[in-house]
């Protein structure tokens, strides 16, 4: 196992992840147990929750993520696992977090109160890694970092990350961090994928620069890539995300699975699905193993809803893509440009 490390920090991490926000909403705690264990069994060290998961978020549900990770924690060494979770962005965002009665900041109060949630619930005194679910509009990128800061000194957390970010937003965080004397941002936690390369159009300088570490999340996006709704008869018909989502009654829902799923994305998969087949890959294991083949990524976030669906994702933990397959994998992207938009 080849460990990386998050940012500047002493964080060694796998460079594969176990995420778990379909914890308590698309599958059991009985099913939980058995995904974690299976990936801490494969070598992996690192396991990313939220105060926010499970998803689709829920104010009855909200937590119940972090409560079984807190109990499946206790059978394991706690210094054996590097532990990530998130406080809920603000409200005045794209999206009304069902926490704290939807009236969320990134500020002293909320930063506080969500981290010793977090530590009741995960059964544990420290989080290795406290992230910024997504950027606060409204409270300044000061008064948040203070209050960061605080909980680094406290010992509550041993370092921090920002996630959904901009570059402008990055930027002026490390800035204010670096003439304030704050805890600073060690990682970045977007969304990256064979569909979706934003990131890599100024992002990943930056990364690179400032020796800041992405933890690319949905390297499947959204489950899209493993081929699933290219297979069925109709997308909206395949079990999945989001043809749940597209039949929704909440709009961000349906608005979120036409950005995935959209003819240019399932015509770019296709193409993939090729690749993969040509290079005998699993089409999951290939675009894993794409997300992770870049130096300004520490650990791929992973998903599941049954543990016999790691077999594929794990299989990328230790696979680099030859330069014939990278170049494959960029003509589509060159022939159909930004399909997520």
């Amino acid at each position: 196992m080849q460990y990386r490390y998050i940012g500047r920090t002493g964080l060694r991490v796998s460079p594969i992840c176990m995420g778990t926000m379909t914890f308590g909403t698309q599958c059991d705690k009985k099913e939980a147990f058995r995904i974690m264990d299976k990936a801490y069994d494969h070598g992996v060290n690192f396991y990313d929750t939220a105060e926010l998961y499970p998803v689709p978020p829920d104010a009855k549900l909200a937590g119940i993520t972090e409560e079984w990770i807190g109990e499946w924690l206790k059978t394991k060494p706690r210094d054996a696992i590097i532990l990530a979770t998130k406080v809920a962005g603000a409200a005045s965002g794209w999206f009304v977090p069902p926490v704290r009665h939807g009236l969320t900041a990134i500020d002293r109060f909320h930063i506080e109160r969500a981290i010793e949630g977090s530590l009741k619930r995960l059964k544990t005194d420290y989080i290795d890694l406290y992230q910024m679910h997504w950027p606060d509009t409204v409270v300044p990128i000061e008064a948040s970092l203070e209050a960061f800061d605080r909980l680094v000194k406290a010992g509550k957390v041993r370092y921090i990350g920002t996630s959904n970010d901009t570059a402008y937003g990055t930027s002026k965080a490390l800035m204010t961090s670096k003439y304030e004397g704050y805890a600073r941002f060690e990682s970045i936690q977007n969304n990256f994928s064979l569909l979706n390369r934003r990131f890599l159009d100024e992002l990943a300088t930056l990364c690179q620069k400032e020796e800041i570490s992405l933890l690319p999340y949905s390297p499947l996006a959204g489950g899209v890539l493993s081929g699933k709704y290219n297979q069925a008869i109709k997308p909206e018909e395949a079990e999945g995300r989001f043809a749940s989502y597209i039949k929704s009654d909440n709009q961000r829902q349906r608005l979120m699975a036409q950005r995935f799923m959209n003819d240019k994305t399932l015509a770019s998969t296709q193409k993939y699905l090729k690749i993969a087949a040509d290079a005998g890959l699993h089409p999951v294991t290939l675009a894993t193993a794409w997300s992770k083949q870049f130096d300004f990524v520490a650990s791929t976030i992973i998903g599941a809803t049954h543990a016999d669906q790691l077999d594929a994702s794990l299989a990328a933990m230790n696979l680099t893509l030859s330069d014939e397959i990278l170049r494959a994998c960029d003509r589509v992207h060159e022939e159909i440009l930004y399909p997520m938009g």
